[in-house]
């Protein structure tokens, strides 16, 4: 489900049971990361298909990346293996106006 970025955000306050996922290149992440996300690398791709599945599926998922795209494909391969909420970030990074975080190196 594509969410605006007001939607998602006020949704993910309110819910208890949230994981923030990245799936931008880590060299995307130097430019900043929403806090608290983790990242899975989506063109790791069989590897991005390991990780995600050791993730538990009983949580909701917020997704994104850097404009959309690839966080839309990463809420549909979740699907795909059981992820039943899914949460894309429509506009992704590039649009985000709210708290940015830096990975530690």
């Amino acid at each position: 489900m594509n969410l605006s970025q007001h939607d998602w955000t006020s949704q993910l306050a309110a819910d208890t049971n949230a994981v923030i996922l990245d799936v931008r290149t880590e060299d995307e992440c130097h430019e900043g990361i929403i806090p608290n996300s983790i990242n899975i690398d989506i063109y790791k791709g069989q590897g991005f298909i390991y990780e995600v599945d050791a993730l538990d599926k009983t949580k909701n998922y917020y997704v994104y990346c850097r404009a959309g795209s690839r966080s839309a494909q990463a809420c549909s391969i979740m699907n795909q293996m059981g992820f039943e909420h899914t949460y894309n970030l429509d506009g992704g990074f590039m649009k985000w106006q709210g708290e940015v975080a830096f990975p530690k190196e």
